[in-house]
C-alpha cells in the first residue's frame, strides 16, 4: 500500500498546479454540513422535520475527532445504538434488537447495500475505509418500505466524502502500545469539469493484549465526479479492500477475571477480499424534478476457520472438539434507478425507483478435527486452555452449494402536507427474490422465492419553530440468509453417518413497528433534545439455539417483541462547552419461541422470557471542552454505558453490564495535527460480549475487552482554500 500514498501525493502536487487559477467556483465541500437535512430516510434531501423516523446523523466534526480505529468509537455516539466491539474491526450490533449477528441491518455506502440480499455479514463494516467518511446517517427502525430486505433494526448510511474544488490533501500515522498502527492519506481537488477524491488506509496489529489476535488491513477508495454540463453529473466510486485477521474469540472465567488473554486457539482466522465499483448518471431536469441510474458491481471472497466454528463437549469426549473451515465467494451485477419529483399541490414530493441485482455465490465449508487440552478443575465443569488441529477433512463437507440470487424491486414515497405544520409520509415496496440452487450435499437443484410488500405510513405535526413531532406505522421483513438454508443441520452429515438435512423450510422474518417521537430546541438553539418511543413485534425471527455441545441450530421463533425508549440531548452552552447525552431503555422478550419438543426437558417454552444478551439499558455521552485560551486546541471524556443483560436464553445468568470512559485531546498547529486517545481510561475488566449455553453444567464465554490503551497520532493536513 506504500505505492497509494505515493501516488496521493503526486496527484495532490498536480491538483495544486492546475488549480491556481480557478477562484470563482463554487466550493461543493459545505453542501452536505447543515446537520437539520437528511438523505437516507426519504433516499432525497429532507429536513428534519419533515422525516417521519428516528433518525441522528454524525457529522464530518464528529468524525475527525474521534480519530477511531474501529468503527464501533463512531457509530456508538448515536443514541439507541450499540454497535459489539469483537475484536480487530469485527462487530454485533444492536438497534432494536438484542446483540446479534442475524440480517436484520441494512449497511449502506452511500445508499447502496454494502452486500446483496441473502448474503448478509455482520462484518460487512469492517471494509470501510474511516478515513474516507464524510457523515454517517443511522435510521432507527424498519425502512424495508424504501431499501427492502435486512433493513429491520436499523439503517446505517455511510457517506462518503466528495471532491473539493480547492487542492486538499491529508497524510498521517497513528499507533497505540498494543501494536497497532494506521498510515492513512487522502488528496482532493477539482481540475475543470472533473474532481477527484482518493483516500487510502493500511492498518497492521501485531502482539497485542490478547493472544493470536494480529490483523492487517488495506483499503482505497476513489471517487471521480465528471459535470458534464450544469445539469448532469457522471459519478463513479470504487472500493478495493483487503483484509486479514486472527480469529482469537473468547476466553473463560478463570482467565478472564486473572486478565489471562490467552486465546484457546492458534489457528482461526478471518480473510475477506472485496472490490465495489460504482457508476452512476445524474440529471436535474428542472427545479423540481431530478432523476439517477446507477449501475454497480461487487466481487467478495470471504474465508474462515472461525473460532465460533468450534464445536465442544465437557461431558462427551472433552478431550476432542470439531472445527470447520469455509469459504463464502459472490460477485453481484446490478442497476438501480430513482426518479424525484415535486409538485406545488400540497407542497409534494414523490421518489419512485426500481432495482435489479444478480449475485452469484458459492459457498464450501468441510470438517477439521481438533485436539482439546483441558484446564484443571473436576470433571463436567472443566474448560479448554488450547486447541490443536489433528486432521483437516476437505473431503467431509458440512455445506456445498452454488447460488444465483435474483432481486428485483420497485419503490415508492409520497410526502406532502396537507394543511400547514403538518407533513404525511406514504410509501411501499416490492421486492421478488429469487434464488436457484445447486447443492452438491444431497444432489438437489430447485430454487426458492421469497416475494414482500412492505409499507409505512408516518407524519410530522409541527405547531411551533423550536418544537415537532413525528408518529409512524412500518414493517420490515428479512428472508434467511442462504448460509442458514443450505447448513448441514446439527447431527447430520459431516462424518456423523446420517444423511444431510437442511433449513429449506426456514420462513421470513417479519416485523410490524408503531413508533412516536419528537425534538424541542431551546435557549436560542443551545439545548436540543430528542425522543423515540417504539414497539415493534416480530415474527419467525431466525434464532441461533445453542446446544450443549456449543453448536448452533437454527430456529424460526413463533413471536417476539421489542419495545423501547431512545433519547438525544445536546447542550452547547458556550463556543468553549458541549455536552451530549444519548441512550436507550428496552426490553426484548419472547412472547413464543418452542425451545425443545422433548418432553423430558423441563423448559420447553421461552414465551415471557427475555431474549439473551438484551441490555436493559446503554447509552452513550460525552463532555467536550474548546478553550478560548488556547485556539484549536480539543479535549473531551465519554462514558459508555451498557445495563446487565441475560447470558442465556433460559435467564439463568445475568451479566452485570459496565461503565467505562474514553478521553480524547487534540490540538492543531498550522497544517500539523497531534492527538492522542485514552480508551478505557480506568483500566476496567469487562467484557463486550458475554455467551452461555442453556445445559445446567454450562460455562460463560467471555468475549475480553481491551485494557487501558494510549493511542497517539499526528496528520498533516494542507488546504489552498481561500
Amino acid at each position: 500500500m506504500k505505492n497509494i500514498f505515493l501516488a496521493l501525493a503526486i496527484i495532490s502536487q498536480f491538483a495544486i498546479a492546475q488549480n491556481k487559477q480557478n477562484k470563482t467556483q463554487k466550493d461543493t465541500t459545505t453542501i452536505h454540513e447543515l446537520e437539520s437535512v437528511f438523505v437516507t430516510a426519504n433516499r432525497t434531501a429532507t429536513l428534519r422535520k419533515e422525516t417521519p423516523v428516528a433518525i441522528s446523523k454524525l457529522t464530518a466534526k464528529t468524525i475527525d475527532e474521534s480519530k477511531a480505529v474501529a468503527m464501533y468509537e463512531i457509530v456508538n455516539k448515536t443514541p439507541g445504538v450499540l454497535m459489539v466491539n469483537l475484536g480487530n474491526e469485527q462487530n454485533m450490533m444492536t438497534i432494536r434488537q438484542p446483540m446479534t449477528t442475524n440480517a436484520y441491518y441494512l449497511y449502506l455506502e452511500d445508499g447502496l447495500p454494502i452486500r446483496p440480499l441473502g448474503i448478509f455479514n455482520h462484518n460487512a463494516l469492517l471494509e470501510i475505509n474511516q478515513f474516507n467518511l464524510e457523515s454517517i446517517e443511522v435510521v432507527k427502525g424498519p425502512t424495508s418500505s424504501l431499501y427492502g430486505p435486512e433493513a429491520v433494526g436499523g439503517t446505517i448510511n455511510l457517506i462518503s466524502q466528495k471532491p473539493s474544488f480547492y487542492p486538499e490533501f491529508k497524510f498521517g500515522v497513528q499507533a497505540d502500545q498494543w501494536g497497532y498502527k494506521r498510515i492513512q492519506a487522502a488528496g482532493s481537488a477539482t481540475v475543470g469539469k472533473i474532481g477527484f477524491h482518493i483516500s487510502g488506509i493500511s492498518s497492521i496489529q501485531e502482539n497485542s493484549w490478547m493472544t493470536y489476535s494480529d490483523y492487517t488491513k488495506d483499503n482505497l477508495n476513489v471517487r471521480v465526479d465528471y459535470a458534464i454540463n450544469d445539469k448532469t453529473r457522471l459519478i463513479s466510486n470504487t472500493m478495493i479492500g483487503k483484509y486479514y485477521s486472527d480469529m482469537s474469540g473468547g476466553v473463560n472465567e478463570s482467565d478472564f477475571n486473572n486478565r489471562s488473554y490467552k486465546s484457546s486457539s492458534d489457528f482461526t482466522y478471518r480473510k475477506s477480499d472485496a472490490l465495489r465499483t460504482r457508476l452512476t448518471l445524474e440529471h436535474d431536469w428542472n427545479l423540481n424534478a431530478s432523476s439517477y441510474l446507477t449501475v454497480y458491481h461487487r466481487d467478495n471472497k470471504l474465508g474462515q476457520n472461525p473460532s465460533y466454528g468450534i464445536r465442544w463437549s465437557a461431558t462427551n469426549n472433552p478431550t476432542t472438539a470439531l472445527g470447520e473451515v469455509n469459504s463464502n465467494n459472490f460477485k453481484s451485477y446490478g442497476v438501480i434507478g430513482q426518479h424525484t419529483q415535486k409538485f406545488d399541490f400540497w407542497n409534494t414530493t414523490m421518489v419512485s425507483g426500481a432495482l435489479y441485482d444478480y449475485s452469484p455465490v458459492t459457498y464450501w465449508a468441510y470438517l477439521i478435527n481438533l485436539k482439546a487440552t483441558l484446564n484443571p478443575g473436576n470433571p463436567g465443569t472443566q474448560t479448554v486452555n488450547k486447541y490443536e488441529i489433528v486432521a483437516e477433512h476437505p473431503e467431509v463437507k458440512l455445506a456445498d452449494y452454488t447460488a444465483d440470487i435474483y432481486n428485483t424491486a420497485v419503490f415508492k414515497q409520497i410526502s406532502f402536507t396537507p394543511i400547514d405544520k403538518l407533513t404525511v409520509t406514504v410509501g411501499g415496496r416490492y421486492d421478488a427474490m429469487k434464488i436457484d440452487y445447486n447443492n452438491a450435499l444431497d444432489n438437489s437443484t430447485g430454487n426458492k422465492s421469497y416475494n414482500k410488500f412492505t409499507f409505512k405510513v408516518g407524519a410530522n405535526y409541527n405547531p411551533v419553530k423550536n418544537a415537532g413531532f413525528y408518529a409512524n406505522y412500518s414493517q420490515g421483513f428479512s428472508p434467511p440468509s442462504i448460509t442458514s438454508i443450505f447448513r448441514a443441520r446439527t447431527g447430520t452429515g459431516g462424518n456423523t453417518g446420517i444423511p444431510a438435512e437442511f433449513y429449506y423450510n426456514l420462513k421470513p422474518a417479519t416485523f410490524e413497528n408503531y413508533e412516536f417521537g419528537g425534538w424541542i430546541s431551546l435557549l436560542e438553539n443551545k439545548l436540543i433534545f430528542d425522543y423515540a418511543i417504539y414497539y415493534m413485534d416480530g415474527k419467525n425471527e431466525l434464532l441461533n439455539v445453542r446446544l450443549e455441545d456449543s453448536s448452533t441450530d437454527y430456529r424460526s421463533a413463533g413471536e417476539t417483541n421489542h419495545k423501547g425508549i431512545e433519547f438525544g440531548f445536546n447542550y452547547r452552552p458556550n463556543a468553549q462547552w458541549n455536552i451530549r447525552m444519548g441512550g436507550t431503555v428496552a426490553k426484548h422478550r419472547y412472547i413464543d419461541f418452542q425451545l425443545s419438543d422433548n418432553s423430558a426437558d423441563v423448559l420447553q417454552n421461552l414465551g415471557g422470557y427475555e431474549m439473551p444478551q438484551a441490555p436493559r439499558w446503554s447509552g452513550n455521552s460525552e463532555l467536550s471542552y474548546y478553550p478560548n485560551w488556547l485556539p484549536n486546541f480539543r479535549t473531551s471524556v465519554e462514558w459508555q454505558s451498557v445495563g446487565s443483560y441475560y447470558q442465556n436464553q433460559i435467564n439463568s445468568v445475568k451479566y452485570d453490564g459496565y461503565n467505562i470512559f474514553n478521553a480524547r485531546v487534540g490540538y492543531k498547529y498550522h497544517n500539523i495535527e497531534i492527538y492522542g486517545n485514552v480508551m478505557n481510561l480506568t483500566d476496567k475488566l469487562y467484557a463486550y460480549n458475554l455467551s452461555r449455553g442453556n445445559a445446567a453444567n454450562a460455562q460463560t464465554t467471555y468475549l475480553a475487552a481491551a485494557p487501558r490503551t494510549f493511542l497517539l497520532g499526528i496528520q498533516y493536513n494542507l488546504s489552498l482554500k481561500k
